[in-house]
């Protein structure tokens, strides 16, 4: 039997996709529109990310390159259909370093010199809370974000801006209700819960931490470390952690090397817990294999909102069209590239909806109880801080696993929730 062509894949996901297109602002033009391409003004769509800059823009810059290419793809795709409101959409993109204070600049420029349409959120919950959500609520721009779940966006109740993520603190709430019924009668599991300080990296932590404790689970390790230790720290605790025997060690992480230094510091202590899960790093792709070696990876979990082969048609036309544009294979595509597509298909949605490039009628058509859009991510909707409420296809747990005849390369799985995951959890081979 001929096997059906990429080109087939592509149209029936296009039109697996195409009853949600007007939510998701990919295409409710007419066909000749279509043909004809946006005219007219450009919308401008104001962005700052963490591009470059000192220390990799305090390191968020891989992250924000990610974001930006989610955002052009984005654009891309949404003037190849129609534009906003038969106008293309220009994106105008400033570097922020990493730096609050610089962000916040740029938010102000962009909105009071350059006189942008729209706004769209900068990388990482840290960027959103001290810097670009205060600005654009002061001049009461929506501000859409797809890296920004930690709960310091939340606690701002800024009723102007959207976050499509996963709220951090539920992240890992999928493995913890696993792992929870996982221990025999009589004999407790133990778990560790070491941190470095982040309003990201932690909330997950410690919230399965507080679940689990009262579902018998015993704590023997908890301590979070400042936000500039070091590496010959982190092994250094990661000793004092293996002196605990703990079963399970849920890790806050902030980056592949945090990861990567507590498991060199587990090797030198002969010591390997049954599970290991971190709050990011192993999400990095063959960025975290590179540097911890397939033995460590393989059963490594990780919380993750959104993966190449995600089960949902719009995202599988998104991987197409990045895989056209930028090259590789679904498997290299950052989440960040997702979440941030995500923000402008939440933003558009609203526009066409409200056929209004109206900062007050997109946040009031977004708070309304009613909506749910449609994005790559899943389905959004939004409480009154911002937060999506409506994650039970995005709280996802993944795990390496060994690749095809226990030889091949390492590969990225989903393995919760149950009836969602299609693979079993295994052990951490450390």
């Amino acid at each position: 039997m001929r096997r059906p062509s990429a080109k087939t894949f592509r149209l029936v996901a296009m039109i697996a996709a195409s009853a949600a297109v007007a939510a998701c602002g990919l295409s409710s033009a007419a066909p000749n529109t279509l043909l004809a391409g946006p005219t007219g003004r450009p919308v401008t769509v104001g962005i700052s990310l963490p591009l470059s800059g000192p220390q990799q823009a305090q390191g968020f810059a891989p992250d924000g390159q990610a974001c930006l290419k989610g955002y052009q793809l984005w654009a891309s795709d949404l003037n190849s259909h129609g534009g906003l409101l038969g106008r293309p959409v220009k994106l105008k993109v400033l570097n922020d370093q990493g730096v609050p204070k610089i962000d916040a600049q740029n938010y102000r420029t962009l909105i009071t010199r350059d006189h942008v349409n729209l706004t769209l959120a900068p990388f990482s919950s840290l960027l959103v809370s001290q810097a670009a959500a205060q600005v654009t609520e002061h001049y009461g721009y929506a501000l859409v974000a797809g890296s920004a779940g930690a709960p310091a966006v939340y606690a701002l109740h800024d009723h102007t801006l959207f976050s499509t993520n996963v709220p951090a603190a539920l992240q890992m709430v999928p493995f913890a209700n696993w792992l929870a019924t996982q221990s025999a009668p009589g004999h407790p599991l133990k778990a560790a819960y070491p941190m470095v300080s982040d309003p990201f990296a932690d909330p997950p932590v410690q919230t399965a931490e507080q679940y689990l404790k009262a579902h018998g689970v015993q704590t023997v390790y908890y301590h979070i470390y400042s936000p500039t230790v070091g590496t010959r720290s982190l092994m250094a605790d990661a000793h004092t952690v293996a002196q605990t025997h703990a079963d399970v060690v849920f890790l806050g992480s902030i980056a592949v090397s945090t990861v990567q230094a507590f498991m060199k510091g587990f090797e030198q202590a002969n010591y390997t817990p049954k599970y290991f899960i971190a709050s990011s790093g192993p999400d990095q792709g063959t960025a975290f294999i590179d540097a911890v070696g397939t033995g460590p990876a393989v059963g490594t979990l990780v919380p993750n909102g959104w993966f190449g082969g995600f089960p949902n048609a719009i995202s599988h036309v998104m991987v197409q069209d990045y895989i056209a544009k930028y090259g590789g294979t679904a498997a290299d595509i950052n989440a960040d590239v997702a979440e941030s597509y995500s923000a402008g298909e939440v933003e558009a949605a609203a526009v066409k909806a409200t056929h209004s490039l109206s900062q007050q009628k997109i946040i009031n058509y977004l708070h309304q109880p009613s909506t749910v859009v449609q994005t790559v991510l899943g389905p959004v909707q939004f409480a009154a801080d911002g937060r999506n409420t409506n994650i039970a296809e995005s709280a996802l747990i993944f795990q390496w696993q060994p690749g095809q005849g226990g030889s091949g390369p390492p590969q990225f799985v989903q393995v919760l929730p149950p009836g969602i995951g299609t693979k079993n959890i295994i052990p951490w081979s450390g």
